[in-house]
């Protein structure tokens, strides 16, 4: 059963989410291009890429693409943490970033939870 990821909500987050860290991480320094710089886009774009090979699988395997998602959402956090405490993003785009990642990540804990529910019934 393919889904249609691209119409949820999470999807669409996380999607903006990426553009905005693609857009921040263009500012860091040039020898961080193989290092942070890489590792945030990658963790970034991770999110909404593993909700889209998911959606095209059972519910089971859905959900293991959704806790692959979350691990993403996991790493990304820590960047972002590591990214300002290393000067490259201001406590206030930290703030913004981390928040919305927050948010992202209840959406994606929400998704996963009513996937398990329904691989049990």
């Amino acid at each position: 059963m393919i889904r249609r990821v691209d119409d949820y909500a999470v999807f669409k987050r996380a999607h903006a989410l990426t553009l905005e860290v693609y857009r921040l991480t263009t500012r860091f320094p040039k020898d961080e291009r193989y290092g942070l710089v890489s590792q945030m886009r990658r963790a970034a774009y991770s999110i909404p890429m593993n909700l889209k090979e998911g959606s095209a699988g059972s519910v089971v395997e859905f959900a293991r693409y959704v806790r692959i998602a979350i691990g993403s959402k996991e790493e990304l956090e820590y960047q972002l943490m590591l990214a300002h405490d290393l000067g490259y993003v201001s406590k206030e785009q930290r703030r913004q970033l981390s928040g919305e990642v927050a948010e992202i990540g209840k959406m994606l804990y929400a998704l996963l939870r009513k996937l398990v529910s329904d691989s049990d019934a």
